[in-house]
């Protein structure tokens, strides 16, 4: 694999104006550690920008007061082949970011379908263009239910992964999409079951270790060729580029400290 085969992306952001860490809903959120709001700024800017320097479109919306999770703005919906499947959030500190981004999609023109059933959009739904297929995550945030909620809003086959590490509490902290047939995960945040089904399927798929995970190395974003990488994943990139990808690395350091980093940031528009 060269850079020559990537592929331009379209992205939605929302700058983190508001970001901070007013509660605790996952194991990495520590109400007593303080964030450095303008860091936490620069440093979403700096992933907007390396984004941008790929040729990648990026838009973004609008950051609510009172919202400080609007930043991981992959958690509102999940779009494939022009349809949005939206959000519906487990907590209820988040709840309201789904009508932002329901309200955001709607007005640019998107078929948007609104779930019933609790989901957490691509923090849990993780697209493979190859086979067309979605990879869905469950067992913390995202209800069983939403998949098959998921499967007939987008017309598309959905495989269910059970989750069963709390501090892989999304599917996108344990497993990214890489190019159109190829994946990394971590095996063991999954039961052995989904194990199995990811062996089956992706037979060449890599292999992060806990290390990698920890690092947030499987929260990144690929258009094929580059990946774009929290810098902290030294041992993942490096894997990577023994793959022939090319590691982009960025430093999220504030924004990890909500539970994120670059997916968890970046929702992709897939028209």
């Amino acid at each position: 694999m060269t850079a020559s085969s990537a592929r331009q992306r379209h992205y939605l952001m929302c700058r983190p104006t508001h970001f901070t860490v007013a509660y605790a809903i996952n194991p990495w959120m520590d109400t007593t550690e303080p964030v450095d709001a303008d860091r936490a700024i620069d440093q979403w800017q700096h992933l907007v920008d390396a984004l941008k320097n790929l040729g990648h479109t990026v838009d973004t919306l609008e950051p609510e007061p009172g919202l400080p999770d609007m930043v991981y703005a992959a958690n509102g919906a999940f779009s494939v082949g022009g349809v949005v499947f939206g959000a519906k959030f487990r907590y209820p500190q988040r709840a309201a970011e789904a009508a932002d981004h329901e309200k955001w999609y709607r007005g640019a023109g998107w078929r948007f379908v609104a779930p019933t059933e609790t989901n957490e959009g691509e923090g849990d739904f993780a697209y493979v263009p190859g086979p067309g297929l979605a990879l869905a995550g469950y067992g913390f945030r995202t209800e069983p239910r939403a998949h098959a909620e998921a499967a007939e809003a987008l017309a598309r086959p959905v495989i269910s992964l059970k989750l069963t590490d709390p501090r892989f509490y999304h599917l996108d902290t344990a497993l990214t999409v890489l190019d159109d047939t190829t994946i990394a995960y971590y095996p063991e945040a999954f039961s052995p079951s989904s194990r199995a089904i990811l062996r089956h399927l992706f037979p060449d798929a890599v292999l992060a270790d806990e290390a990698d995970a920890l690092a947030f190395g499987l929260n990144l974003v690929s258009d094929n060729a580059n990946v774009v990488i929290n810098t902290e994943a030294t041992a993942m990139a490096d894997k990577l580029a023994d793959r022939g990808y090319r590691p982009v690395a960025v430093d999220l350091s504030e924004l990890k400290k909500g539970g994120g980093s670059v997916k968890c940031c970046i929702a992709e528009l897939r028209s």
